[in-house]
């Protein structure tokens, strides 16, 4: 597996380097210091699986970076990786493109736990971050209120509750005693139900439900 990694710290690189090392199969890494060489090294290497990008690197202000990567390389699965824990910005990271958002504070096991349901096509968002600034947050059953009138079945808003968090459709399927089969039919009607076409889009938009006053 071949994985850019981009970060302007050459420290921050390889402390993550050893993360990665204990993925499967073997990682291939290829480094990056600023936006200008991560764009030449993905353009360099067509068989790239992932890109671990430092938010705030030089070359681009804000989030323009992340969502030119994801215009120029589409094919690539982007995954933020910053020291902020802003609601704002992974939001905002996913509203550009990004498939997933690991705070530099996380411990290993949960960046292994994100990449690895990045790879598995899923997105990975964190949990119960930024809730004092009414940001992304778990959203808890009394929450469902603000879903009510979407039209989902009680099941399909068990569904969405642990889809907000993050949550793989394998794990999904395990903590509601359902397949992966049938979590993906009611996944199928939650995107319906949002007018949305995919999981960034449909978590989201549970997310704005739920900070409608």
């Amino acid at each position: 597996m071949k994985t850019l990694l981009a970060d302007d710290h050459p420290l921050m690189r390889e402390g993550v380097r050893l993360v990665l090392s204990q993925l499967e199969p073997p990682v291939e890494i290829i480094d990056a210091h600023d936006y200008p060489s991560l764009f030449a090294q993905a353009a360099g290497h067509a068989d790239l699986d992932l890109a671990l990008v430092d938010l705030n690197m030089p070359g681009f202000v804000g989030f323009q970076g992340i969502s030119q990567f994801r215009n120029r390389f589409p094919d690539i699965p982007l995954v933020v990786l910053s020291a902020s824990e802003s609601s704002h910005d992974i939001r905002s990271a996913l509203e550009a493109g990004a498939l997933g958002y690991i705070p530099k504070a996380a411990p290993a096991s949960e960046m292994l736990a994100a990449l690895r349901q990045v790879l598995a096509g899923d997105i990975y968002v964190p949990v119960c971050l930024g809730n004092s600034n009414g940001g992304l947050h778990t959203v808890a059953p009394a929450d469902f209120a603000a879903l009510q009138h979407s039209g989902l079945t009680a099941r399909q808003l068990e569904v969405a509750r642990l889809l907000a968090q993050g949550c793989a459709n394998k794990a999904i399927g395990g903590m509601l005693a359902m397949s992966e089969g049938t979590v993906k039919v009611h996944m199928a009607a939650i995107f319906k139900a949002f007018g949305v076409s995919n999981r960034t889009e449909a978590v989201l938009e549970i997310q704005r439900l739920m900070q409608k006053p």
